[in-house]
């Protein structure tokens, strides 16, 4: 078989574009089967599952992939007179290379999601039943704060340089701004009725924040602290992610069985339908993809995210994906 230049250089960049793929792995927890499962990026296949985590739904994974943390729905109630910050709950700490759950921290209440700074150092999980985020020393695998928040704290935001934190509040319709020197709230945002999942605009000046109430997506400038747009997107609004050049939102609609893409330059939309239920979704950067899950049944859609396509599918063992956690190898 002959080959032009063109030819052979179109194979390399495939072969680029493939190894790119291979080399991401995607940490999955799957809620009511009690366990975290890893799933190659190029092949969509899950090569790997870790047990023995209570009912996980928040995930984080440390920048150097060396260790997951992953929340839990789970909690034991507290006995009349018990103190409100007693722990009650756990964050399992997983080490995918030794493939099991090497110890577990004790917090207050069920954690909903998580985040990690961008050195590794602390994770802040939301406690919405507790109105708090608490904040795990990853040296010393402790709570070293904890940072009242508005009502029902559910997603955190951190930038890049580590400075900000910011917290969505689904029970007051704001997002609390934490200075990360301090560990103090600084100012309180307005995000609309029911702010939940969140994602910053490439340059972190907006924050897109997912109003399942309201069946929208509330832009919010960082600046001005308060609403500047919405988009329309249809009921049970959930899922919430951007594209690899920042111009695209994903967003999922439980109700309505679709998956909405929001061109944020034009405002213009386009959706698909997926049933039943698409939930939690995260692109899968560098790989052109966007991974969503099902709230009703087992399985996560691969979604190109250009053409908006379902180009594949992923069967889970049991239970429901939720917060994603994306490394690189």
């Amino acid at each position: 078989m002959h080959y032009t230049k063109l030819n052979i250089l179109g194979l390399s960049l495939l072969a680029i574009a493939a190894m790119s793929n291979a080399d991401t792995t995607v940490y999955i927890p799957l809620g009511t089967a009690n366990q975290v499962i890893a799933v190659d990026a190029g092949k969509d296949t899950i090569t790997a599952t870790y047990d023995g985590v209570d009912n996980p739904h928040g995930l984080v994974a440390t920048p150097d992939g060396e260790y997951l943390v992953a929340g839990s729905l789970k909690e034991t109630a507290l006995k009349p007179g018990e103190a409100k910050d007693k722990p009650n709950s756990k964050l399992f700490l997983i080490h995918p290379a030794h493939g099991h759950v090497m110890s577990t921290i004790p917090v207050a209440g069920w954690t909903h999601h998580q985040a990690i700074t961008p050195d590794g150092r602390y994770v802040i999980s939301t406690h919405p039943i507790r109105g708090n985020v608490s904040v795990v020393d990853m040296q010393t695998n402790q709570v070293v704060k904890t940072v009242t928040t508005g009502a029902a704290p559910n997603y955190t935001l951190v930038t890049r340089d580590g400075k900000k934190a910011f917290v969505s509040n689904s029970g007051d319709g704001t997002i609390s701004e934490i200075d990360l020197d301090t560990w103090k709230v600084i100012r309180e945002l307005k995000a609309g009725p029911s702010p939940e999942h969140t994602v910053f605009s490439a340059d972190e000046k907006t924050i897109y924040v997912a109003n399942p109430r309201a069946g929208k997506v509330s832009v919010v400038s960082v600046e001005k602290g308060d609403v500047v747009k919405t988009y329309d997107i249809g009921k049970s609004v959930h899922g919430l992610d951007i594209s690899d050049d920042g111009n695209t939102l994903f967003v999922t609609s439980k109700k309505e069985d679709k998956l909405v893409a929001v061109d944020t330059r034009t405002d213009t939309k386009k959706s698909i339908t997926l049933s039943p239920a698409p939930y939690h979704l995260n692109t899968i950067h560098g790989t052109g993809k966007v991974y969503i899950s099902s709230r009703k049944s087992p399985i996560i859609w691969v979604v190109d995210q250009k053409s908006l396509k379902v180009i594949g599918e992923i069967k889970l063992p049991a239970g429901e994906a939720h917060q994603m956690a994306i490394v690189k190898d």
